[in-house]
């Protein structure tokens, strides 16, 4: 029989040596990994946002921040960078100088090579970075200022990042995420094959992949979500600089795990990345009649005359609380993956593999569904279609211009030739698409739109990274998916499971299948390189994989041209600052009430200078402060968080003067107590010199 003593000290010597084994396994973690973020804001005013190409609509002030989030990942002497940025999408030359930034660093530890960076796809963030101009265009052209908060953003997450490489273990689990996307171009997606079709649930994808990043105590410090939705929640009517529902999805993952700190701040760096979003949507209520609120035509987005423009909307009242709704249920699938610790581990080498393709000369094998033969296919000069300039439900454009357009017409080819003609190969390359811009034969002042493209892939052991320079569909994702799981097979590698990080390295437009294509709804009219952009990425990309596994080196391939010499910019700069006589920088124009309470708004306005003086990163152009017991103050938001709201406002245009108004929303869980809004900037002198100033209300209770 066995004593009571004897099974004591059999558990003991059992649980020591399972805590013996459990230490060990971690402290031999398979990986090295670091996290970083920086705050990327651009220039929160007069500036115009990318995204809707809306020259109305130039910013005004700041909603949320901008931030770059990276994430190193190390082993057997090898690295590889992810980086996902709250911006439009990514700009070949950012790229460039991001890496040269490191290498006077750190030498070529970061090259093209291995570290891609990621758009978020917002379209509430400053414009005026990608050197083509078709892209600059509504931004005036060249705006260094984004450009180089962008480059200083992203350069500094990378650092950080380095500085922060600690032992640990990386695991990717999956959830489905419902009432948050739903597909903008249906009749498009429909013209693909029935037995593919029939292959998936739904027209979108609903499944929500998460890698996380565990330290040798079990602690998780990091997590990228790959989610496919368009961050465009915010209508193209907004002008507060914000990230739209996958921002802010990040910064609610990060404020709960960053306890008791401001955004922006805390070590643990959580991240929704983009994906294959191309005609995905948030604006779950669908796309409707403006005047009266019946459903638009399904393959135009057109409705009758009389009943208004055709868009999108929901889930919420008002573009503010549909962000906040779609951002919701992200971050909380999101925070369900992460409490639950489930999922697989990630095993394997690190890989990668980078090469530039001239996608007008590059040429492709294509199997036709419809006759079942493989066909020589090939890439056009770049061209954009007429229902581009229908725009689409989420942002419709302007004109009469109609999606689903497959016919031309002689006024606008007029104007198009003026510009630049299409040559006959290009209108036969192209077709069905009747082409409204010819932008790959157009030179003047620079290039439109590219024509070499980046194509990269990362390899995390068994999980594989696509890293694509544009806005793949929900079908062309899928294809390429699969294709290169399966091209890794068959190189005598792993199946691998593989995300489509969309927007990466540069941007060029959308990416439709070939039957999409047909369509030419506005994804498919933007579609830069013809009906088989697909066929020649999907073929690139396993050639890539395939010389990751047959440890074969690919030549870097033609380099994108350097335009930098070229650019031109009809975005003035901040001439001078003026203030009232009496009044200075930093007076209180007009003071909050003496008392709130919970759920109302506090409103108060400065005597300021222009905000582009000083983007202030890592700062705050305002503070929320609560008066302690010892008679301190503690900043508790800043303008990063959503409770909170910056306009700015030119009251003379000749004398300098500007006001700057704040907002701070009181939320259910603020404190009761002593308040006060402080406000920091910075003006610039006529006679030259920016300097800084400071202001302050007076206090206000929240009872």
């Amino acid at each position: 029989m066995i004593s009571i003593q004897h099974l004591y000290w059999t558990c003991c010597a059992y649980v020591l040596l399972l805590s013996i084994v459990m230490t060990s396994n971690l402290a031999s973690a398979a990986y090295r990994v670091g996290v970083g973020r920086a705050d990327c804001t651009g220039p929160p005013v007069e500036i115009t946002f990318m995204g809707y190409a809306q020259l109305s609509q130039r910013g005004y002030g700041i909603h949320l921040r901008q931030f770059s989030r990276a994430f190193i990942f190390e082993e057997g002497g090898k690295r590889a960078v992810f980086v996902s940025v709250d911006a439009g999408m990514m700009g070949h030359a950012v790229k460039r100088d991001v890496i040269a930034v490191l290498q006077k660093k750190y030498g070529d530890l970061y090259t093209m090579d291995n570290v891609v960076i990621s758009g978020s796809h917002t379209h509430g963030t400053p414009g005026g970075f990608l050197m083509y101009l078709l892209y600059d265009m509504t931004s005036l052209g060249f705006v260094s200022e984004t450009f180089n908060a962008l480059v200083k953003g992203i350069a500094q997450s990378i650092i950080r990042a380095h500085i922060s490489m600690i032992d640990a273990r990386i695991y990717v689990s999956e959830i489905d995420v419902e009432e948050a996307n739903i597909n903008r171009s249906p009749s498009a997606y429909d013209n693909n094959p029935e037995e593919e079709k029939a292959q998936y649930k739904d027209n979108v994808d609903k499944r929500l992949v998460q890698m996380r990043m565990v330290n040798k105590n079990n602690v998780v410090f990091g997590a990228i979500n790959w989610f496919a939705v368009h961050p465009t929640s915010m209508n193209n009517t907004n002008r507060y600089v914000s990230t739209d529902n996958v921002g802010y999805a990040s910064v609610l993952l990060e404020q709960e795990r960053n306890k008791n700190s401001l955004i922006g701040k805390g070590e643990f760096v959580g991240v929704f990345a983009s994906t294959n979003l191309g005609d995905v949507s948030p604006n779950i209520m669908g796309p409707k009649c403006e005047k009266t609120g019946l459903p638009c035509d399904v393959l135009t987005s057109s409705c009758p005359s009389g009943a208004g423009a055709c868009f999108a909307s929901g889930p919420g009242k008002d573009m503010f609380e549909s962000t906040q709704m779609i951002a919701t249920r992200l971050y909380g699938a999101a925070s369900h993956l992460l409490s639950k610790s489930s999922g697989r581990e990630v095993t394997g080498p690190i890989g990668f593999v980078h090469q530039f393709v001239d996608m007008t000369k590059a040429e492709a094998v294509y199997f036709n569904p419809k006759t079942r033969e493989f066909q020589q296919v090939r890439g056009c000069y770049p061209a954009m279609g007429y229902s581009f300039a229908a725009g689409t439900t989420d942002g419709p454009g302007a004109f009469d211009f109609q999606q689903g357009t497959i016919t031309d017409n002689a006024l606008w080819n007029a104007v198009r030739d003026f510009i630049a003609e299409p040559t006959p190969d290009d209108k036969e390359c192209q077709a069905p698409k009747p082409i409204l811009l010819a932008t790959g034969r157009a030179k003047f002042p620079y290039d439109w739109q590219p024509k070499i493209v980046p194509t990269q892939l990362l390899l995390i052991g068994d999980f594989a990274i696509a890293a694509v320079p544009g806005e793949f569909t929900t079908m062309s994702g899928r294809r390429m998916r699969d294709e290169v799981s399966r091209a890794s097979v068959a190189a005598g590698g792993k199946e691998l499971q593989v995300v489509v990080a969309g927007l990466s390295n540069m941007y060029s437009s959308y990416i439709t299948t070939p039957e999409e294509y047909e369509i030419q709804r506005y994804e498919g009219a933007s579609t830069l390189f013809g009906p088989h952009t697909l066929t020649i990425y999907i073929q690139q990309f396993k050639k890539m994989i395939t010389s990751i596994y047959k440890n074969e080196t690919l030549d870097e391939g033609p380099t994108p041209p350097y335009q930098d010499d070229k650019q031109i910019s009809l975005m003035t700069g901040v001439i001078f600052d003026g203030h009232p006589i009496g009044r200075e920088f930093g007076s209180v124009k007009v003071q909050p009430l003496n008392t709130y309470e919970r759920g109302d708004t506090v409103y108060t306005t400065f005597i300021s200078g222009n905000p582009r003086n000083n983007l202030m990163h890592d700062k705050t152009y305002f503070t929320v402060e609560q008066k302690q017991i010892d008679g301190n103050w503690t900043v508790i938001a800043t303008d990063a968080n959503w409770e909170t709201k910056f306009k700015w406002e030119r009251q003379s245009t000749i004398l300098g003067f500007s006001d700057i108004e704040f907002s701070w929303e009181i939320g259910p869980n603020v404190k009761l107590g002593t308040y006060r809004i402080r406000h920091f900037g910075y003006y610039r002198y006529i006679l030259g010199g920016v300097y800084p100033y400071t202001g302050s209300t007076k206090t206000f209770i929240v009872e």
